[in-house]
């Protein structure tokens, strides 16, 4: 159905060519026509006017476009060029910015672990100080208790004495049973 008026489109100008001319070959190229000077001439007036109302018209409009558009894109370029430079600038700031961080990070930690290490060396110290104070009061305690003990022992050894030589013997001499003491304890 579609077919039928496709293929008349084809063939109707098929139909209206003159056989005499398809057997003749191209006569634009062929020279000795008597028209084709005048052709030529038609050709290159008709050219001429084209070229004419065009470079009056519609190629000074084209030029504005190219214009405009070779304009755009080169203030397109320059604010990318800025943008590139600014954002490489900002980059490099971050950059710089990042490092003196990461100096200054090291810097604190370094003056903390300075500070933590003086700290338990001074509270070292102070355990040690009060450790030793501790240490002499204690030892002074020792020997006050020592003193206390061997001052009482004379006693505890005459009290002692005496026990024994009453279960042994059954009398107690005291004054005897003390000097007898005195002479072993010196």
């Amino acid at each position: 159905m579609h077919r039928t008026p496709r293929l008349f489109l084809f063939a109707a100008p098929l139909a209206a060519v003159p056989g005499r001319a398809v057997a003749a070959g191209m006569p634009q190229l062929n020279v000795h026509d008597p028209l084709l000077i005048g052709q030529v001439v038609w050709g290159a007036v008709i050219f001429a006017g084209f070229y004419i109302v065009l470079s009056r018209s519609a190629l000074p409009r084209i030029e504005r476009v190219l214009s405009n558009r070779r304009t755009r894109i080169q203030n397109d370029l320059d604010i990318a060029r800025r943008a590139k430079a600014e954002s490489d600038r900002a980059s490099a700031e971050l950059l710089s910015t990042r490092h003196e961080a990461a100096a200054q990070a090291r810097a604190n930690v370094e003056r903390i672990q300075n500070e933590a290490r003086l700290s338990a060396e001074a509270h070292a110290r102070e355990t040690a100080k009060r450790l030793e104070a501790d240490i002499a009061n204690a030892e002074a305690r020792i020997a006050q208790s020592r003193e206390q003990a061997l001052s009482s022992l004379p006693a505890i050894a005459t009290g002692t004495a005496q026990n024994l030589v009453s279960r042994l013997i059954g009398e107690q001499d005291e004054q005897t049973i003390a000097s007898a003491v005195k002479r072993v304890s010196a």
